[in-house]
Protein backbone atom coordinates (compact mmCIF):
# COMPACT_ATOMS: atom_id res chain seq x y z
CA UNK A 1 0.00 0.00 0.00
CA UNK A 2 3.16 2.15 0.56
CA UNK A 3 4.30 2.22 -2.99
CA UNK A 4 0.26 3.05 -4.18
CA UNK A 5 1.07 6.14 -2.12
CA UNK A 6 4.25 6.87 -3.26
CA UNK A 7 3.41 6.56 -7.21
CA UNK A 8 0.33 9.04 -6.60
CA UNK A 9 2.17 11.38 -4.71
CA UNK A 10 5.07 11.17 -7.61
CA UNK A 11 2.43 11.95 -10.23
CA UNK A 12 1.41 14.67 -7.89
CA UNK A 13 4.32 16.27 -7.94
CA UNK A 14 5.13 15.44 -12.35
CA UNK A 15 1.58 17.00 -12.78
CA UNK A 16 2.49 20.04 -10.50
CA UNK A 17 5.98 20.34 -12.17
CA UNK A 18 4.47 20.12 -15.76
CA UNK A 19 1.80 22.97 -14.60
CA UNK A 20 4.65 24.83 -13.57
CA UNK A 21 6.66 24.42 -16.50
CA UNK A 22 3.79 25.80 -19.21
CA UNK A 23 2.49 28.21 -17.26
CA UNK A 24 6.36 29.27 -17.61
CA UNK A 25 6.33 28.84 -21.16
CA UNK A 26 2.44 31.02 -21.76
CA UNK A 27 4.64 34.13 -19.74
CA UNK A 28 7.93 33.66 -21.39
CA UNK A 29 5.65 33.33 -25.17
CA UNK A 30 3.32 36.49 -23.62
CA UNK A 31 6.57 38.72 -23.02
CA UNK A 32 8.21 37.58 -26.40
CA UNK A 33 4.88 38.60 -28.36
CA UNK A 34 4.96 42.14 -25.89
CA UNK A 35 8.71 42.53 -26.88
CA UNK A 36 8.58 41.62 -30.74
CA UNK A 37 5.20 44.31 -30.79
CA UNK A 38 7.12 47.23 -28.97
CA UNK A 39 10.00 46.72 -31.69
CA UNK A 40 7.26 46.95 -34.24
CA UNK A 41 5.95 50.04 -32.79
CA UNK A 42 9.24 51.50 -32.51
CA UNK A 43 9.91 50.87 -36.29
CA UNK A 44 5.86 52.56 -37.20
CA UNK A 45 6.96 55.95 -35.16
CA UNK A 46 9.93 56.28 -36.41
CA UNK A 47 8.04 55.97 -40.43
CA UNK A 48 5.57 58.29 -38.56
CA UNK A 49 8.35 60.81 -37.86
CA UNK A 50 9.64 60.55 -40.87
CA UNK A 51 6.54 61.48 -42.93
CA UNK A 52 5.91 65.40 -42.27
CA UNK A 53 9.63 65.93 -43.15
CA UNK A 54 8.74 64.22 -46.50
CA UNK A 55 5.12 65.92 -46.81
CA UNK A 56 7.32 69.39 -45.91
CA UNK A 57 10.08 68.79 -48.56
CA UNK A 58 7.43 67.75 -51.34
CA UNK A 59 5.17 70.93 -50.46
CA UNK A 60 8.44 72.84 -51.47
CA UNK A 61 8.16 71.75 -54.87
CA UNK A 62 4.19 70.93 -55.34
CA UNK A 63 2.98 73.44 -53.27
CA UNK A 64 -1.02 72.84 -55.12
CA UNK A 65 -1.11 69.29 -54.08
CA UNK A 66 -2.65 70.31 -50.59
CA UNK A 67 -5.28 67.50 -51.07
CA UNK A 68 -2.45 65.12 -51.29
CA UNK A 69 -0.87 66.25 -48.35
CA UNK A 70 -3.56 66.75 -46.20
CA UNK A 71 -4.63 62.49 -46.73
CA UNK A 72 -1.04 62.55 -45.56
CA UNK A 73 -1.21 63.97 -42.57
CA UNK A 74 -4.59 62.52 -41.67
CA UNK A 75 -3.36 58.98 -42.24
CA UNK A 76 -0.34 59.20 -40.22
CA UNK A 77 -2.24 60.71 -37.34
CA UNK A 78 -4.81 57.85 -37.13
CA UNK A 79 -1.98 55.40 -37.80
CA UNK A 80 0.09 56.94 -34.50
CA UNK A 81 -2.89 56.32 -32.62
CA UNK A 82 -0.85 54.13 -29.51
CA UNK A 83 -4.30 52.67 -28.22
CA UNK A 84 -4.90 50.29 -31.68
CA UNK A 85 -4.52 46.44 -31.71
CA UNK A 86 -2.32 45.33 -33.82
CA UNK A 87 -4.90 44.25 -36.49
CA UNK A 88 -5.90 48.17 -35.99
CA UNK A 89 -2.72 49.56 -36.59
CA UNK A 90 -2.65 47.10 -39.71
CA UNK A 91 -5.67 48.67 -41.18
CA UNK A 92 -4.66 52.27 -40.25
CA UNK A 93 -1.21 51.41 -41.60
CA UNK A 94 -2.73 50.15 -45.17
CA UNK A 95 -4.13 53.79 -45.65
CA UNK A 96 -0.74 55.42 -44.57
CA UNK A 97 0.97 53.28 -47.28
CA UNK A 98 -1.76 54.16 -50.15
CA UNK A 99 -1.40 58.11 -49.30
CA UNK A 100 2.31 57.51 -49.20
CA UNK A 101 2.11 55.86 -52.36
CA UNK A 102 -0.09 58.95 -53.75
CA UNK A 103 2.15 61.32 -52.52
CA UNK A 104 5.49 59.99 -54.55
CA UNK A 105 3.42 59.90 -57.15
CA UNK A 106 3.09 63.66 -56.77
CA UNK A 107 6.89 64.25 -56.37
CA UNK A 108 7.45 61.92 -59.65
CA UNK A 109 5.66 65.05 -61.16
CA UNK A 110 9.00 67.48 -60.22
CA UNK A 111 12.68 65.98 -61.62
CA UNK A 112 13.98 68.72 -59.54
CA UNK A 113 12.43 67.62 -56.28
CA UNK A 114 13.85 63.99 -57.43
CA UNK A 115 17.29 65.46 -57.28
CA UNK A 116 16.56 66.99 -54.01
CA UNK A 117 19.25 65.72 -51.36
CA UNK A 118 17.03 66.05 -48.78
CA UNK A 119 14.30 64.59 -50.65
CA UNK A 120 16.50 61.43 -51.46
CA UNK A 121 17.68 60.71 -47.64
CA UNK A 122 14.17 60.80 -46.65
CA UNK A 123 13.50 58.42 -49.20
CA UNK A 124 15.96 56.41 -48.37
CA UNK A 125 15.53 56.13 -44.92
CA UNK A 126 11.58 55.56 -44.92
CA UNK A 127 12.58 52.60 -47.28
CA UNK A 128 14.87 51.18 -44.58
CA UNK A 129 12.22 52.03 -41.99
CA UNK A 130 9.78 49.64 -44.31
CA UNK A 131 12.34 47.15 -44.17
CA UNK A 132 12.37 46.85 -40.77
CA UNK A 133 8.93 46.85 -40.25
CA UNK A 134 8.77 44.24 -42.62
CA UNK A 135 11.46 42.46 -40.49
CA UNK A 136 9.93 43.09 -37.22
CA UNK A 137 6.26 42.14 -38.65
CA UNK A 138 7.68 38.29 -39.50
CA UNK A 139 9.59 38.03 -36.13
CA UNK A 140 6.06 39.26 -34.53
CA UNK A 141 4.08 36.97 -36.21
CA UNK A 142 6.14 33.79 -35.50
CA UNK A 143 5.92 34.72 -32.01
CA UNK A 144 2.09 34.89 -31.99
CA UNK A 145 2.08 31.77 -33.86
CA UNK A 146 3.95 29.83 -31.39
CA UNK A 147 1.62 31.58 -28.15
CA UNK A 148 -1.59 30.78 -30.18
CA UNK A 149 -0.65 27.08 -31.33
CA UNK A 150 0.66 26.20 -27.54
CA UNK A 151 -2.50 28.17 -26.46
CA UNK A 152 -4.50 25.76 -28.51
CA UNK A 153 -3.14 22.91 -28.51
CA UNK A 154 -4.10 19.90 -25.70
CA UNK A 155 -2.98 19.65 -22.33
CA UNK A 156 -1.43 23.27 -22.44
CA UNK A 157 -4.48 24.68 -22.81
CA UNK A 158 -6.09 23.97 -19.40
CA UNK A 159 -2.90 25.88 -17.89
CA UNK A 160 -4.16 28.96 -20.89
CA UNK A 161 -7.40 28.48 -19.98
CA UNK A 162 -6.81 28.39 -15.90
CA UNK A 163 -4.49 31.97 -15.97
CA UNK A 164 -6.44 33.46 -18.93
CA UNK A 165 -3.68 33.54 -21.48
CA UNK A 166 -5.32 34.20 -24.58
CA UNK A 167 -4.59 33.89 -28.65
CA UNK A 168 -2.78 37.54 -29.69
CA UNK A 169 -3.82 39.22 -32.73
CA UNK A 170 -1.48 38.76 -36.27
CA UNK A 171 -0.54 41.70 -37.48
CA UNK A 172 -0.84 41.60 -41.06
CA UNK A 173 -2.14 43.93 -44.05
CA UNK A 174 -5.12 42.54 -46.17
CA UNK A 175 -4.82 44.67 -48.98
CA UNK A 176 -2.70 42.94 -51.35
CA UNK A 177 -1.78 46.36 -52.70
CA UNK A 178 -0.61 47.81 -49.74
CA UNK A 179 1.44 44.84 -48.78
CA UNK A 180 4.08 45.96 -51.04
CA UNK A 181 6.32 48.63 -49.54
CA UNK A 182 5.16 52.38 -51.22
CA UNK A 183 7.60 52.74 -54.36
CA UNK A 184 10.50 55.41 -53.45
CA UNK A 185 12.52 54.85 -56.33
CA UNK A 186 12.93 57.86 -58.85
Amino acid sequence: MEWIGFVFLAIVVIAVVWAIATYNAFVRLRNLVQESWHQIDTELQRRHDLIPNLVETVKGYAAHERATFDEVTKARASAANPDLSPAGHAAQENILTQALGRLFAVAEAYPELKANTTFLQLQTELTNTEDRIAAGRRFYNANVRELNTKVETFPPSIIAGMFNFVRAEYFETEDPAARQAPSVSF
